[in-house]
């Protein structure tokens, strides 16, 4: 069985195709040049990967904290966002969000593609 790679369109292409990244697109354009900070939680990390490469190419300054992230890095980046205002946006997944980490350096949150089925709620 051969296995095959998720091909991605170029950025460009996928923010003039996915309403949902183009009204986050202008959205993260208007709340930059207004200079506020912003979290995004993800649910899934292949969209942190996606919105990586959305950042990369709007050339937005970003900080990445998901479940590989280790509770050294975790502090350092927590630490960086939170004294660097030159970060615009942290990524986060919404499991490795949920960890303690307190962010008040933000002024805008966004929930890019969370999951609302209640049986995920942890009791």
């Amino acid at each position: 069985m051969e296995t095959r790679l998720l091909q991605l369109p170029p950025p460009a292409k996928l923010i003039t195709d996915c309403a949902k990244l183009r009204v986050l697109d202008e959205l993260l354009t208007n709340l930059k040049k207004d200079k506020h900070r912003c979290l995004i939680f993800c649910q899934m990390t292949k969209m942190l990967d996606i919105l990586e490469d959305y950042f990369v190419y709007r050339n937005h300054t970003y900080l990445r904290m998901d479940g590989s992230s280790t509770i050294p890095d975790r502090r350092d980046m927590v630490y960086e966002f939170q004294n660097n205002p030159n970060v615009f946006c942290f990524l986060l997944s919404t499991r490795a969000g949920g960890l303690g980490v307190t962010l008040t350096g933000a002024d805008t949150v966004i929930f890019y593609d969370n999951d609302w089925n209640p049986t995920m709620v942890k009791k």
